[in-house]
């Protein structure tokens, strides 16, 4: 075994991005959604609904691509857990929940980009889709983000506008951009740059935690307006989940009505670092070798004459070794690698973590 100390330009560093879909299967659409009939019937129904890739009271290999809740500041929308206490409610929950993730502490309102008339609102619910976290590996991928939803005969396109953003925004839940009309990262080109007239845009995405807000009172707006009559429900009875996903076909915004098919593109990221070894056997370097068939035991020397002059070695492994001797990695050649006086070899040495 013979050693040798690399030098600081032996080492590389290099990091890549890979891109995958997020649905099952590396399915690029997904266009077919269920939802499980126990779940709907069951008290988390009224705010909050697993969306699966096919009928989990039927198929066993079903599995959750992602969920929609609903969340209401005042606690709107779903029974109050006492009833002594009227507006302490899951959905307040929920909206309570989200603005800790999103903006560290329970006094923030959310908001919803800037409208043509300048003004931030501040909304007081909203719907979130929430990736399951098997379905994406590091984070969502900006500008991958294509989202059709239909109100009858209505077609609303749906994106982020990480395409057209000079400077991204943070919060405490990571990288922040608008949910706008449009494609691929980029806005519509209209008068309102994908944004609703007065309530901002359509909501925040925030792809470091697999989530995208919906900004409730902007699909709430009549088609004039940008919106789809989504027909959000404060009453203690209500289904919002169902609002935007339905079971009886009659609305269809993401399962799709009357011939009209909606549809979900999302790509997930993962930044995968590689550290790179540039292991270098000069011409005159481990050309002998301490193996037993080469040299004697008794007197340390070459048994064959041949090789005092005409050494020839065979490199089968590489190992990393710290300042104390410790083994950390090895590498295995694919196959052995004859060396000489006459042949010099790298070995690039790659360390994927």
């Amino acid at each position: 075994m013979s050693f040798k100390s690399l030098d600081p330009q032996d080492f590389l560093v290099s990091a890549d991005s890979l891109t995958a879909p997020c649905w099952s299967n590396y399915a690029p659409e997904l266009s077919t959604m269920f939802t499980s009939s126990t779940q709907v019937n069951g008290s988390s129904g009224t705010y909050f609904l697993n969306i699966y890739n096919a009928n989990p009271d039927v198929s066993a290999s079903a599995e959750v691509q992602f969920n929609i809740a609903y969340g209401n500041k005042l606690g709107s929308g779903s029974v109050p857990y006492n009833a002594s206490y009227e507006n302490l409610t899951p959905t307040r929950t929920v909206y309570g929940q989200w603005r800790n993730l999103i903006y560290g502490d329970e006094f923030s309102n959310f908001s919803f980009g800037t409208g043509v008339s300048a003004v931030t609102p501040e909304m007081q619910h909203f719907y979130v889709i929430t990736l399951d976290r098997a379905r994406y590996r590091q984070s969502l991928l900006p500008g991958s983000l294509n989202l059709t939803l239909y109100s009858g005969s209505f077609e609303l396109n749906l994106t982020d506008n990480s395409g057209v953003v000079t400077t991204i925004e943070y919060c405490d839940a990571g990288r922040v951009y608008q949910v706008v009309s449009g494609s691929s990262g980029s806005p519509v080109s209209n008068a309102y740059n994908g944004y609703t007239a007065n309530s901002g845009s359509y909501g925040l995405f925030l792809p470091d935690i697999g989530a995208i807000v919906l900004n409730a009172s902007a699909l709430d707006l009549p088609f004039t307006d940008g919106g789809i009559r989504l027909g959000t429900d404060l009453t203690s009875t209500a289904y919002n989940p169902g609002k935007l996903y339905t079971t009886n076909g009659t609305i269809g915004l993401l399962t799709g009505s009357a011939g009209f098919k909606s549809s979900f593109f999302l790509n997930s990221q993962e930044t995968v670092t590689s550290d790179f070894v540039f292991c270098r056997a000069r011409n005159g370097e481990f050309n002998y070798t301490e193996n037993p068939s080469f040299i004697s035991g008794s007197t340390g020397a070459i048994l064959y004459d041949l090789f005092i002059n005409n050494p020839q070695t065979y490199i089968t492994t590489v190992g990393l070794y710290n300042d104390q001797n410790e083994l950390l990695a090895v590498a295995k050649l694919s196959k052995p690698l004859k060396k000489d006086f006459t042949k010099e070899a790298l070995i690039r040495v790659k360390l994927d973590f």
